[in-house]
């Protein structure tokens, strides 16, 4: 990201999406992720991670340095840390919470000291879908599963004991990473080569993948350690070493001489007309750039439904054309987004600004300023042509 991502929590779009006819947020790429620079999550997605560890009938996965404990459905942290015997206040600051916030069946919280084993009264049914910070899934399966072993013989007439949470060996322990402010669990998957997915299913994350500054999460491990090279192999190099470069076909036979005259125009043919200077108001183009730069991403419908534009940071950001600013929301970054509606039902998307000058409702002329570049690296302004809903490629209205 041209910025750290300092929330990722729910976005705040009620207005916007009245606005724009109920757009939907996967028409309308309000993250901006696929911006230049921006989260690519693609690498992520062919890493295979291994399930998480069921945990055992307390609710607690043991690993050889540290354990988690699953939420049972009506729990705080303070009746979660009174059930395992640990202090309330402890296990609340440990995981960046307090000790009167609800969890929800299936919240995952890391203990700050061991649980030894001990027998409990018929527990309640585990949840197998992990969350550090947001409540995450129920795994329906697992829930049958565990209420079945529970049933036990019809003839039985206590409930066996719980069994203690078995120790994962070292060689599987995923390890721990530990929420900064400004990350999200996009980046932190990047950094890790995992999945956003396989991240919020080991740590129950909610849809949107909220998390907090100070939460613990566990990285997921690989399902299967990556294949071996055959000794028959010969390892790869870098570029230009270790092997020839072969010739190009090209290179195989010159080309041909060849002797051309330069074009040059007939005797007394008028100078070409000054179309410039001839240009109408009808004829100028029908929206305007909001700034002057490189275009450094085209549009592609789906994935940039925009154009991206290099910009120095503080450049003034001017209106593409006549219209009412119909709405000043944020991306899940908090980067702010401005959108103009014109006339025919035509929108203008501009986001990667700051300073935003205008409000909504207020009324704005073509070329008047609404915003400035915010800073990035590299700074730029992402444009969309919307029309009615449905993005469109702005060239053919710049040019």
């Amino acid at each position: 990201m041209f910025h750290r991502p300092t929330r990722a929590g729910a976005l705040c779009m009620t207005a916007t999406l009245t606005i724009l006819a109920a757009c939907s947020t996967s028409d309308l790429d309000w993250d901006l992720r696929g911006r230049p620079g921006g989260l690519s999550t693609a690498e992520a997605a062919r890493a295979v991670s291994a399930p998480r560890p069921r945990a055992d009938d307390r609710g607690i996965i043991s690993y050889p340095t540290y354990q988690v404990a699953v939420a049972r459905q009506g729990e705080t942290v303070a009746s979660l840390s009174s059930r395992l015997g640990l202090d309330a206040t402890q296990v609340a600051s440990y995981n960046a919470l307090s000790p009167q916030n609800p969890l929800r069946a299936g919240e995952v919280v890391v203990l700050p000291q061991r649980v030894a084993a001990a027998p409990a009264m018929t527990p309640a049914p585990v949840m197998t879908a992990p969350g550090a910070a947001s409540p995450g899934g129920i795994d329906v399966t697992a829930i049958a599963t565990s209420a079945l072993d529970r049933a036990g013989p019809a003839t039985a007439p206590v409930a066996a004991a719980p069994a203690p949470a078995p120790v994962q060996s070292a060689a599987t322990e995923p390890a721990r990473h530990r929420v900064s402010r400004g990350e999200t669990a996009y980046s932190i998957a990047r950094s890790y080569n995992v999945s956003p997915k396989a991240l919020a299913d080991w740590n129950g994350l909610g849809p949107d993948l909220a998390i907090r500054e100070g939460q613990y999460l566990m990285i997921p491990t690989a399902s299967a350690p990556p294949p071996t090279v055959p000794a028959n192999v010969t390892a790869v190099t870098v570029p230009g070493a270790g092997s020839p470069t072969p010739t190009p076909p090209s290179a195989a036979k010159p080309l041909p001489a060849e002797s051309t005259t330069p074009a040059s125009k007939p005797a007394g043919q008028p100078a070409s007309p000054d179309m410039g200077a001839q240009r109408t108001q009808a004829s100028a183009s029908r929206l305007g750039f909001p700034v002057q730069g490189k275009i450094i991403r085209g549009y592609v419908k789906k994935k940039n439904d925009g154009i991206d534009i290099s910009a120095a940071v503080g450049t003034p950001v001017a209106a593409a054309a006549d219209g009412t600013v119909a709405a000043i929301t944020q991306d899940t970054d908090q980067v702010p987004i401005l959108v103009i509606r014109h006339p025919d039902n035509l929108l203008t998307v501009y986001a990667n600004i700051d300073g935003i000058k205008v409000t909504k409702g207020a009324s704005v002329k073509r070329g008047q300023p609404i915003a400035v570049v915010r800073a990035a690296d590299p700074p730029f302004v992402h444009f969309e042509v919307r029309k009615g809903f449905e993005s469109v490629d702005p060239m053919p209205y710049l040019q």
